[in-house]
């Protein structure tokens, strides 16, 4: 089974359950030389930049969960592709990990809801506060939330449940945010 490193919304421990119900969590983990960016088309990817790195979770992709996760990356349609990068576990040790990366390396506006559903998977996953800050510098009016913020436990959940979208693919389960392809990262 592959890794994967999640850096946006494929964070989400819901939405990733829905997407690929055979695949695992492995824990944190981070890009190194990479920044996080918001491509023109509205949804995050990474760059190179040797001064940086991207958080985010490292999973265990089984094989029979692959076609569900590219379809939502949109790779058929060429919004993102998939590369093998080095990255680095938490507590120590290095692993190649798939990556999905935007076809876009101009800066663009974050589509609605797509960068609160980021904040809030990433802060359950309890990534660097620094982190989190420049999650919340890439959008405006986001505040931090829960419990690695010095603001307390505010509702960024329940900002979150407010704007959904409506019911997702799975019965029950409402997307966060939505595209014409189904992406959603």
């Amino acid at each position: 089974m592959p890794l994967c490193f999640a850096y946006g919304s494929n964070m989400d421990r819901m939405a990733m359950a829905a997407r690929c119900p055979h695949s695992k969590a492995v824990g944190r983990a981070s890009l190194p030389r990479h920044r996080l960016i918001i491509m023109q088309e509205g949804y995050a990817s990474v760059l190179r930049d040797p001064r940086q790195s991207v958080h985010g979770v490292l999973w265990d992709i089984a094989l029979a969960d692959m076609r569900a996760l590219d379809h939502y990356e949109g790779v058929a349609q060429g919004l993102y592709r998939k590369v093998i990068q080095p990255v680095l576990r938490e507590g120590g040790g290095s692993a190649r990990a798939l990556v999905y990366i935007g076809r876009g390396t101009q800066g663009g506006q974050a589509r609605p809801g797509h960068l609160q559903g980021i904040l809030a998977a990433a802060q359950d996953w309890d990534l660097p506060e620094p982190y989190l800050r420049q999650l919340q510098a890439l959008g405006t009016g986001m505040r931090l939330s829960g419990p690695n913020s010095a603001q307390g436990k505010a509702s960024e959940g329940e900002a979150s449940k407010e704007s959904l979208a409506g019911e997702g693919p799975v019965k029950g389960v409402r997307a966060r945010y939505s595209s014409p392809m189904g992406h959603r990262d």
